[in-house]
């Protein structure tokens, strides 16, 4: 291929890079214009026992929940594993936590494995998910969906979710699929895996 069809095809790129940009900030902009979400304050579980949402907050204003199907989810923990490594910076702006199914030792045991320092909770025996629209009914089963609610603490409105969005490939939450996107051939037929040893 000549230099001057690389280039064209360069620019075309940049082009369509371009315009995804400006398509992501015209999201941006009309993110602040939903309408606040009234939740409950759930009474969910970690490693020290019952703790409600309102408590996940910490000393912040924002609250970010990342739902997880749980350990036996490869895509979830490849999830996870970008948001472990960004966590410093996060909690600078807001409280991080990540939702699963799993009790609580059962997480506990596998963030040690993967070495994840951020909270986590558990959902076990809450309508947490399902009240959420991160689960549903899908091919005649109950299913879990990965992804993030974003929530704000107000004192005289209460608990409101102010955003949510979900994870899948080639989304803006993992950079891994992103990259893959430039290799020959894309991802091909590869896919995370819990272990590579």
């Amino acid at each position: 291929m000549s230099k001057e069809a690389v280039e064209a095809f360069d620019e075309k790129c940049g082009e369509i890079g371009r315009e995804m940009m400006e398509l992501r900030k015209k999201l941006q902009d009309m993110l602040p214009q939903r309408p606040l979400e009234s939740v409950e304050d759930y009474a969910l579980k970690d490693q020290k026992g019952a703790v409600r949402l309102s408590e996940l907050f910490g000393d912040k204003d924002d609250l970010v929940v990342i739902h997880n199907m749980g350990k036996g989810c490869p895509m979830c923990t490849t999830w996870a594993d970008g948001f472990n490594g960004l966590l410093p910076h996060f909690e600078q702006r807001m409280s991080l936590v990540l939702s699963s199914p799993d009790e609580p030792d059962v997480q506990h045991d596998f963030a040690r494995s993967r070495h994840w320092h951020f909270r986590m909770v558990s959902i076990a025996g809450t309508s947490f998910a399902d009240d959420l629209g991160f689960a549903g009914e899908h091919d005649g089963r109950h299913m879990l969906f990965p992804g993030l609610s974003v929530f704000r603490k107000d004192g005289e409105q209460g608990l409101r979710r102010v955003a949510r969005d979900y994870f899948g490939p080639g989304d803006v939450y993992c950079p891994l699929f992103a990259t893959m996107e430039l290799l020959p051939g894309g991802q091909g037929d590869w896919w995370p895996k819990l272990s590579y040893s």
